[in-house]
């Protein structure tokens, strides 16, 4: 394996780790939002108490972590 690539896999690795990193200091600035945020997959919610809990999710927070995560694995590949 080249060095280059080792040198990309290795920085994309770090900035993987450092995404999750901020989604759990991000997780523990709001810990009363997640205890208070019931289970979301759990036999007896209906469609309506999902909708309700996903509503309460930090969307942003979330969705920069999966882009996170795609462009690491994006770079893993190459």
């Amino acid at each position: 394996m080249e060095q280059s690539q080792q040198k990309q896999r290795h920085a994309a690795a770090n900035e993987f780790l450092q995404s999750l990193d901020q989604l759990e200091d991000i997780l523990q600035e709001h810990p009363t939002e997640i205890e208070g945020t019931p289970h979301l997959h759990t036999a007896g919610t209906t469609d309506a108490e999902l909708v309700e809990n996903l509503t309460e999710i930090d969307l942003a927070a979330f969705e920069d972590a999966v882009a996170d995560i795609e462009q690491y694995l994006e770079e893993k590949a190459n």
